[in-house]
């Protein structure tokens, strides 16, 4: 069984101005219903993240769960995830919200002994492992899954001068692709168009049938969200890659 949980707050806080909802607070919310022992007390910390972030509410109630949702065994990955599925549905602006909270409860940074521990300890998603697709990049990437249910959304990250090939997202309709930039500085282009600078919160909306690249800036690392709009017969054509000589003209 677990630890029973309890809270002082209500009396503390309001105690002589409203005893009835500091009785409420104290007794009923966290006496009764939180040690409930039909949902485990890291299942109810999630639930009341998502509730609060769905009612965007930001203040510090909701660090104080985040906090607690740590202290009860949600993991940096597991937040990541579960403020990424959240936003799907209640709004892309409450969930960059909530990270900016999230980052700093779960402010892990370990002792950096390389380039790509100091990049990893930068941004809140996962790096995870060599990309099985690199064959068709220039350089070394790496593919971190943050959700795999409902819509699948990969976290990519390259190192400095890394980048895709020219590919196509081909689809009869629907189809295409969403990039939202979690870290360093990279670019994305568009056959016949301009390269676009991309940071962190650039968000980049590839229609299906469109060839492009993306990829790292020269001098930095990168990362972006990956999501695949769902579409009827869709496919992914890899083409050549980009040459040296256009890349190099990005600075």
């Amino acid at each position: 069984m677990s630890k029973k949980i309890t809270q002082t707050a209500g009396r503390e806080q309001l105690g002589s101005f409203s005893p009835m909802f500091a009785h409420l607070n104290d007794d009923v919310l966290f006496g009764e219903v939180w040690n409930e022992q039909a949902i485990d007390v890291k299942t109810k910390c999630i639930i009341t993240v998502v509730s609060l972030m769905a009612s965007g509410i930001t203040d510090s109630s909701l660090t104080y769960h985040l906090q607690n949702a740590k202290a009860h065994g949600v993991t940096k990955q597991e937040i990541a995830a579960i403020i990424t599925h959240a936003a799907m549905y209640v709004g892309w602006p409450k969930g960059w919200a909530v990270f900016r909270l999230a980052k700093d409860v779960w402010n892990e940074t370990e002792q950096a002994t390389t380039e790509k521990d100091t990049y990893a300890n930068s941004i809140f998603f996962p790096i995870g492992e060599p990309n099985p697709y690199g064959e068709y990049f220039v350089g070394q990437s790496y593919l971190a899954p943050v959700s795999t249910e409902q819509i699948p959304i990969y976290n990519v990250t390259f190192e400095p001068a890394c980048r895709n090939n020219w590919h196509i997202h081909h689809a009869k309709s629907g189809g295409g692709q969403m990039l939202i930039c979690v870290g360093g500085r990279g670019y994305y282009q568009q056959w016949g168009e301009q390269a676009v600078e991309l940071t962190a919160g650039s968000v980049i909306n590839i229609p299906a049938n469109v060839k492009h690249w993306h990829g790292a800036a020269p001098d930095s690392w990168f990362s972006h969200l990956a999501i695949e709009i769902q579409g009827e017969d869709g496919s992914t054509q890899w083409c050549e890659p980009v040459s040296d000589g256009d890349y190099s003209k990005l600075k």
